[in-house]
């Protein structure tokens, strides 16, 4: 058996990272245009809960407007009002999190607060990590329609 030497046991030297003047600044213009953004997706977010409501209503009063609407009218108002508000919700969430994110990163630059840097950072890790589960499962869709459509074809041809 290899012996264990007393020098691999100690923990080594703990490095810590270096916040330059740089650094900070790009965090914080960060933070700025992370604030825009959050801003505009929670305008949209609410267009979108209002135009959910509106919507259905106007779908199910004016047969008109349902007729030129073609597909979708089969479904309702009802099931046009959930698509609305389940795509209102998709940009809240990450809109919520790029708003916390600024928040904190500008109060941990401005500040020097360690802690309110390491939560934006998990923010930020959070936002990213939501923005790869919708890419994976819009790529998902992506590739179960392009399957369902060659076998479409492989059976009807």
């Amino acid at each position: 058996m290899e012996e264990i030497n007393e020098t691999q046991l100690e923990p080594k030297e703990e490095q810590l990272l270096t916040v330059t003047e740089e650094i900070r600044s790009y965090i914080y213009e960060t933070a700025k245009w992370a604030s825009f953004l959050a801003i505009v997706g929670f305008v949209l977010t609410g267009l979108l809960v209002v135009g959910a409501f509106m919507f259905g209503a106007i779908m199910s009063s004016n047969p008109d407007l349902a007729l030129m609407t073609g597909e979708l009218a089969k479904a309702g108002s009802a099931v046009i009002t959930v698509v609305f508000l389940l795509y209102a919700f998709a940009i809240f969430y990450p809109s919520l999190l790029m708003f916390k994110y600024a928040n904190k990163a500008k109060v941990g630059i401005l500040y020097g607060e360690q802690a309110s840097l390491n939560e934006a950072m998990g923010k930020m890790k959070s936002l990213f990590k939501y923005w790869g589960i919708i890419t994976i499962i819009i790529i998902s869709l992506y590739v179960i329609t392009i399957v369902g459509a060659i076998l479409g074809n492989s059976a009807v041809g």
